[in-house]
């Protein structure tokens, strides 16, 4: 027979149990929130060693590659197909319709007292334009595409980023030209001259393009296709084919396209720019050019050369990004060089940053610089206009590149002109 439990000492030993496993809930809800703690700290390992460098690509379509960046840098969106690791602390770029943080001038700052428009005044004194730099995201902003429309003020537009490679032929054979239609357009109703901004660079290039690992007859097919395909979608522009080919030192920027061709890649592309528009406009553009030196000599025994071997070139363009009061000596005199070559020039992308604070000082100072640059221009016939790189402070690439540095457009962040729109006017009137 069987024997009945002790139901008194069942009922105890269950008890028991009930309370040795109660006491230890705080121990295992620890233990859980350290194994969670751990393994994220685990997780994030791969990702602290998979930053990109400072300069890096960080995304953009089709872009595998690291999405973060290293300490000291941020991940600055310039389309939907390229960002890139800036110098800075910032995580987003400011809004399009919101100007940053940093105002480059206050209710007390000087400001302009001249009147007219810039291009009405360059072509009153035998320029054939006075023009400024956009971007897609920032026409968005009612006020400043206002003054932007006015061709008066501006009778040539150059789009900042939505007609380089990364933005228009993403993947190997597929081109999209929706960014850069929306600014072709934008001049074309306006009646503004067109600034094809480019054709080759070594920055800002889909991966496919960069590390392609391509033989030189391919990568030759390859930028024929692109820069006929692109001069050709927009006919009768001017074009800077060729963007940034050396360094500060006169050597040639060691990229995909001259590691695989060498200087032939200038040739290939300028060929096939003309091939595709006999009326196109073809320039070579770089910075640091402006004034005598060891980049501006190599530019124009560049332009020599491709004179020499029968290679269309039209035109050289001196970007014009500078300090204030750090502008370089005989800026006319550099611009004669070039033109003695037979080719025009162009200051294409001027703008001229200060340390900020803005002060009245800095701002006087500032508008002789300007004044100074747009003399040299005006002063030599074969300098055919002038383009600023944008307009106003609110949209400058300056402050998300320089730390610190910024105020270096003609209209303040509150699209106000600053005393630098009268050194322009003046320059232009000298």
């Amino acid at each position: 027979m069987s024997r009945r439990p002790n139901v008194s000492a069942t009922k105890s030993r269950r008890v028991s149990a009930m309370l040795s496993i109660s006491s230890s809930k705080p121990r295992l809800l620890a233990m859980a929130k350290l194994t969670a703690i751990l393994a994220a700290l685990v997780a994030l390992i791969p990702l602290a060693s998979a930053q990109s460098q400072e300069w890096g690509q960080c995304g953009g379509v089709g872009w595998t590659g690291p999405t973060t960046c290293v300490t000291g840098t941020f991940c600055m969106e310039y389309s939907e197909y390229y960002s890139q690791c800036i110098p800075g602390t910032a995580t987003t770029a400011p809004p399009a319709t919101t100007a940053p943080p940093t105002s480059s001038s206050s209710s007390s700052a000087p400001s302009s007292t001249a009147t007219g428009g810039l291009h009405t005044i360059a072509k009153a004194n035998g320029k054939l334009y006075f023009g400024s730099a956009t971007d897609n995201p920032e026409l968005s902003d009612t006020p400043y595409v206002a003054i932007l429309d006015d061709n008066t003020m501006f009778g040539q537009i150059t789009p900042g980023n939505s007609m380089k490679w990364d933005a228009t032929e993403p993947s190997r054979g597929t081109f999209t030209f929706s960014g850069g239609d929306v600014i072709a357009n934008l001049a074309k109703q306006n009646g503004q001259l067109l600034r094809g901004h480019n054709c080759v660079w070594y920055s800002q290039l889909p991966s496919w393009v960069s590390s392609g690992n391509f033989d030189a007859a391919t990568l030759t097919s390859i930028i024929q296709t692109h820069c006929s395909t692109l001069v050709g979608h927009y006919k009768g522009q001017i074009w800077d084919v060729v963007n940034e080919p050396f360094n500060d030192d006169g050597t040639y920027r060691q990229d995909v396209f001259y590691n695989t061709l060498n200087t032939n890649y200038i040739s290939i592309a300028l060929q096939a720019a003309r091939a595709a528009d006999p009326d196109a406009k073809l320039y070579i553009n770089d910075y640091n050019v402006e004034g005598p030196g060891a980049k501006s000599t190599a530019l124009q025994n560049l332009v020599k050369q491709l004179k020499a071997d029968n290679v269309p070139i039209d035109g050289v363009g001196l970007q014009g990004h500078f300090i204030v009061g750090e502008l370089p000596g005989n800026i006319q005199q550099n611009i004669e060089a070039f033109t003695a070559l037979g080719v025009e020039v162009a200051i294409t992308e001027l703008d001229i940053r200060m340390t900020l604070p803005s002060t009245p000082t800095l701002l006087a100072q500032q508008q002789k610089d300007y004044q100074t640059v747009i003399t040299a221009c005006k002063n030599v016939e074969g300098c055919v206009g002038v383009t600023i790189w944008d307009y106003t402070d609110k949209y400058s690439w300056v402050p998300q590149t320089f730390s610190g540095q910024g105020a270096a457009c003609p209209w303040d962040a509150n699209l106000a002109k600053k005393p630098a729109y009268d050194g322009i006017v003046a320059g232009l009137q000298a």
